[in-house]
């Protein structure tokens, strides 16, 4: 319980400090400290040695587990994925999420918020979506799990789907309600029993999950249910009961907190009711009857339930994956999502006396991934820092500072053009992508390059021309114009933003892989002890006299190899409880040597008639093709004499082995290793189908073709009946070519 690590979603990316933090530490088993830095470290026994891992570590290692449950899954290595994250993370803890993926060697294609993955399974199946120039089809999903409430607001098109808005309580899910109806019960405990189950983290933990149950019973059940755990603490079996009723007025501020939340996001979508097609619902905790009734009562409809509940997220992610990946080919399907809380942009004062200045880049539920760029008049480097405005629930609103470097005036004293490019990706983290300093210069014609030259002339010619294309008289020679040449030049941007240093990650990284190299290891060790204690278990349970290897070993021998099985067993369980893969093995090699011997003895006593009859049945049928021969049976007439000797003496030959085989292996006892092997038998027979089967089979000869001479006068015989039909032909046409009509009538009738 307490090496056992879990709800790392709400330590990712916390100093140790956070007042959530410290909230969550009440109510986990295992051990965590501040480490050096401030942040959260989680102690743990590995390899009988103290760890401190950090929550982006741990969850690297939940999700090296799922990449190899994948990798097995799939039979290919899973290298790109599209990880899920709750719609209200802040930009540190999406960067710590990345981190972890990071150091698992996963390639994040995208974090996708939860509630916009929820609208992608439900959207991209449906093939009654109004067309763009339509009207939109407004859909509210509702996710409340075990931890946390998100709402959100869509618009679908066909194959478009834009999200409005998006609202969320971080701390609102079946997992509060749990906490909730557990401390009515640690009261009643401590009144009717005298136990405080508070004290015990081991019970608290029973508790909950019987409390869970007990909830679960309260959606299909609004009579009195009853709570029962034997040998709760001090050897106590507890008993006690609720009713819905009653859970709903313990729950009763929760359930405002929904009803809170579900009008922030209707509020914030911009949305009149009778503009919504449905509310759709999924998490496990949407299945309490009162949070369905808040549903009803906000949007006035019933919530749908055509979504998996428990599988929404994960197939939209499956879907986003599929979209982005080039590898497989879906359906296009647009997905515009939304930034859940407004970022501000401030930048210190220059040095010609400007004031420091602060804009809001990104409002609220503002479209991402998306850029914005942001024009600066500088003659040296300076600061831009960005935060979040409003309430976040994250202690720190700093998202991160930017410096702008090499940034010089101009050849006169004067400010440069800066221009900076602030973004939110498709991760949703916000970044300054890039920064570039804008020069200008004047030059007259001779310096501006050949190409630009030419275009400049072209576009100067004269509008007044005579016929001949020459200028009028008296028109005066303009001056050469000064040309202008913009030039744009990259500048260096130093960051101070949460997360790994690439120095942290590649450390990180080398110590995930070592412990999946130990972790292999120690599958390696044992997988090899388990296969020899299984070998152990397995040969001694077989070699009683009446069992089935009982017969294929003398007595004294059977006594001292169960005694080394015995001593083998015990070493197991004593010294040889956590030696490494190689003495399992070679103790394993040492045990076979002795018994796969009888369990060969064994397989050659059971396998040896079938074998032996088969070859049996192989000579009979040569002698029967030697008698047929004799017989002049004409399907071997094509034989000779010396080829029907041969199979014959093959045959004898053949049978002499076989009864002297037969022989010796009846007078072998069944725990002598015998004389004549099952391969020996079936290579006689071999050697014996070599010799007869390709004269047996020996095709028959085709029949000879007739002499040239005859077949020369076959043809002329047929050449000459064919001119003969031709010629009579020729005479039953000529009288119908002279006649007359009626003539014809009557050669006809004739």
């Amino acid at each position: 319980m307490r090496n056992t690590v879990y709800g790392l979603k709400r330590l990712l990316g916390r100093k140790y400090r956070d007042p959530q933090v410290q909230k969550e530490l009440q109510l986990l088993p295992f051990a965590v400290v501040e480490t050096a830095t401030g942040s959260v470290g989680i102690k743990v026994n590995y390899l009988n040695e103290e760890h401190v891992f950090s929550p982006e570590q741990c969850l690297a290692m939940l999700l090296t587990k799922l990449k190899d449950t994948s990798a097995v899954a799939l039979q290919t290595q899973v290298n790109d994925c599209v990880i899920s994250v709750p719609s209200y993370f802040t930009n540190n803890e999406r960067k710590a999420l990345l981190d972890s993926a990071a150091i698992a060697g996963l390639n994040v294609l995208r974090l996708f918020n939860e509630t916009t993955a929820t609208a992608l399974s439900y959207g991209i199946y449906k093939q009654d979506l109004p067309a763009p120039e339509e009207k939109p089809r407004n859909v509210i999903f509702v996710d409340c799990g075990h931890s946390s409430l998100q709402v959100a607001a869509c618009a679908f098109h066909k194959g478009k789907l834009r999200m409005l808005a998006t609202a969320a309580d971080p701390h609102l899910g079946g997992r509060d309600i749990d906490l909730i109806l557990a401390d009515q019960f640690c009261k009643d405990f401590q009144t009717k029993y005298r136990i405080d189950a508070r004290s015990s983290a081991r019970a608290f933990i029973r508790l909950l999950t019987e409390v869970e149950k007990l909830k679960k019973q309260m959606s299909a059940n609004s009579t009195t249910l009853h709570l029962n755990i034997e040998c709760f603490m001090e050897d106590k079996d507890v008993h006690s009961e609720m009713k819905r009723a009653d859970m709903e007025a313990l729950c009763d501020g929760l359930f405002q907190r929904v009803e809170i939340t579900l009008r922030q996001c209707l509020e914030q979508s911009g949305l009149a009711l009778e503009d919504i097609h449905a509310v759709e619902v999924v998490g496990g905790s949407t299945r309490i009857p009162a949070i369905k009734q808040i549903i009803e009562k906000v949007f006035h409809r019933s919530p749908s339930t055509t979504l998996n509940q428990d599988e929404s997220v994960s197939r939209g992610c499956a879907l986003q994956c599929a979209m982005l990946s080039p590898a497989v080919r879906v359906r296009e399907f647009s997905v515009t999502d939304v930034q859940g809380y407004p970022i501000a942009v401030s930048w210190d004062a220059s040095g010609d006396g400007e004031a420091p200045g602060e804009i809001e880049v990104f409002p609220v539920n503002h479209a991402i991934p998306f850029s914005k760029m942001l024009t600066f008049y500088r003659r040296e480097p300076f600061s831009i820092r960005a935060s979040y405005v409003g309430n976040v629930p994250y202690p720190d609103r700093n998202i991160g500072i930017w410096t702008v470097k090499d940034i010089r005036p101009t050849a006169e004293g004067k400010a440069q053009k800066v221009k900076v490019k602030v973004r939110i990706n498709l991760h949703g983290i916000m970044n300054i992508s890039s920064a570039s300093l804008i020069e200008s210069k004047e030059s007259p014609d001779n310096d501006v390059p050949e190409e630009q030259q030419k275009i400049n002339e072209n576009s100067e010619q004269p509008q007044n021309e005579t016929a001949n294309g020459q200028p009028e008289e008296g028109e005066e020679k303009k001056e050469k114009k000064k040309k202008q040449i913009v030039k744009s030049v990259e500048l260096p941007i130093e960051s101070l933003t949460f997360g790994f240093s690439q120095v942290e990650l590649n450390q990180y990284t080398e110590q995930e892989f070592k412990m999946i190299a130990a972790d292999r290891q120690e599958k390696e060790r044992a997988d090899a002890r388990n296969a020899l204690e299984e070998y152990v278990y397995e040969l001694r349970g077989k070699l009683s006299s009446d069992d089935e290897l009982g017969p294929f070993v003398l007595d004294s021998d059977r006594e001292t190899l169960t005694r080394q099985l015995d001593d083998m067993e015990n070493w197991l369980y004593e010294e040889g409880e956590d030696c490494n893969r190689q003495v399992y093995q070679d103790k394993l090699t040492e045990l076979k040597s002795k018994g796969e011997p009888i369990q060969l003895r064994r397989l050659e006593h059971d396998l040896r008639p079938a074998i032996i009859e088969e070859f049996a049945r192989a000579l009979q049928l040569g002698n029967k093709v030697v008698e047929q021969f004799r017989a002049k049976d004409p399907k071997y007439a094509h034989l000779t004499e010396d080829e029907m000797k041969k199979v014959e003496q093959t045959v004898v030959q053949s049978y002499k082995w076989l009864e002297e085989a037969r022989s010796q292996l009846a007078s072998t006892p069944k725990h002598v290793q015998p004389s004549i092997t099952i391969a020996q038998i079936r290579q006689e027979r071999t050697n014996f189908e070599n010799v007869v089967t390709p004269i047996v089979n020996k095709p028959v000869p085709k029949p000879e073709s007739p002499p040239k001479e005859t077949k020369e006068a076959e043809k002329e015989v047929g050449d000459n009946a064919e001119q003969n039909q031709q010629q009579t032909n020729q005479n039953q046409e000529q009288p119908q070519q002279n006649c007359t009509q009626d003539e014809k009538m009557e050669w006809s009738s004739t």
